[in-house]
């Protein structure tokens, strides 16, 4: 049986993930769903708190809410898909795509792109935030950013940039923004419950994300001038345009609606654990097919590994997917993969176990892994 403020529906194998759920609310939770498959049959699909912090809006079953850096493999499907189809080729230029690509005309192939080797985690020319409303603009200024190092030869986390590159990349093939790509190769399909650029009609089933920082910093010009180029790089990749990382805008409209893929997917936990359930699957699932099954082995192993000076740790990452690591798993199974997003959100498959899963939340608290996220986790792989 669940509280009265935690809603949904639960296999009574797993009521230990609903009692998690309900623990975390106890923990600084203000408002999150959460869903878990296990080879394609849904298990838990759980939500409840507040949409607000003045606790005027409860969680609904379809409350949407900005799920930040979750969205990144999403956008990299994009790409994944293409290449999988013959359009696109991993290890070739990405100036042979878009020719307007710096980067790509010094050396960064599609692969280096997906895998935050291309040498663009920050743009350099300043820009203004209502730069990030508009697409031209941002891949405009990603493309002409002389790269901050060779491309290719290191990694660094394009936060902010990677939706970006990666979203033109794949517009310039399929001729499909991000947001429309999603909508009919992946939410229609799919049925799952997940946007880049929220349709104003649903704008009311946003949450609204409380930061504990909430105010966006401003790009301090003379005090860049002080910083080594890797500092001003990391600064910059946070904060131009000031709201780039969302802090200050996150609750708007303009946020909202705007495509800002490594950063703005808008989703509810059971949508994210849809699209996991047919990766954790190989790529295809009642019928079906989201990527071949080669291309999706290619994409979730490790392809650069090592220190990221960004999130000031060792790192490995995938092509858009992060393989699960010891140090922030996926569950206990090798072979795991998927992302985690600012403040906790998560989604993830484990093709091992047959699970998917999807975590969202509205009380960022970062940075990625956290005691809530964890202890759901756990709980799942308490009832396999």
């Amino acid at each position: 049986m669940l509280a009265a403020d935690v809603q949904g529906e639960v296999d009574p194998r797993f009521a230990a993930v609903a009692d998690a759920f309900r623990d975390n609310f106890g923990g600084g939770e203000l408002g999150a769903s959460c869903a878990v498959s296990v080879n394609g049959r849904t298990v838990v699909d759980v939500w409840g708190g507040w949409a607000d912090k003045s606790r005027a809006r409860p969680w609904r079953q379809d409350t949407l809410v900005n799920v930040y850096s979750v969205g990144k493999p999403f956008v990299a499907l994009a790409v994944l898909q293409l290449a999988a189809a013959g359009r696109l080729d991993l290890d070739e230029s990405a100036s042979g795509s878009w020719p307007e690509l710096e980067a790509g005309r010094q050396g960064a192939t599609v692969r280096d792109v997906l895998c935050h080797r291309a040498g663009v985690p920050a743009i350099r020319r300043p820009l203004r935030n209502d730069d990030l409303w508009q697409w031209d603009v941002m891949t405009g200024a990603v493309a002409e950013t002389q790269p901050w190092w060779p491309p290719g030869t290191r990694h660094t986390y394009h936060t902010n940039t990677y939706g970006f590159l990666v979203g033109e990349l794949a517009r310039r093939v399929s001729h499909l923004m991000p947001g429309d790509w999603l909508r009919t190769a992946v939410a229609g399909p799919l049925d799952a419950d997940v946007h880049w650029g929220v349709a104003a009609a649903d704008l009311g089933r946003c949450a609204d994300v409380e930061w504990e920082s909430p105010v966006a910093p401003s790009v301090d010009r003379e005090a860049l001038s002080a910083m080594t180029d890797e500092q001003a790089m990391i600064a910059l990749g946070y904060m131009n345009p000031p709201g780039f990382s969302s802090m200050g805008v996150v609750n708007t409209p303009e946020w909202r609606q705007a495509q800002v893929p490594s950063t703005n997917l808008h989703a509810t936990a059971a949508g994210i654990a849809r699209v996991y359930a047919v990766l954790a699957a190989g790529g295809a699932l009642d019928g079906v097919a989201l990527l071949d099954g080669a291309v999706l082995a290619e994409a979730t192993r490790p392809q650069s590994e090592g220190w990221c000076p960004v999130l000031a740790r060792d790192v490995s990452f995938g092509l858009g997917f992060q393989p699960t690591r010891p140090d922030r798993p996926f569950g206990p199974n090798p072979g795991s993969f998927g992302h985690f997003g600012t403040g906790g959100a998560l989604g993830f498959a484990d093709p091992l176990a047959g699970v998917a899963f999807g975590y969202a939340m509205n009380a960022v608290r970062p940075r990625w892994q956290s005691p809530r996220n964890k202890a759901l986790v756990e709980a799942v792989y308490s009832c396999l």
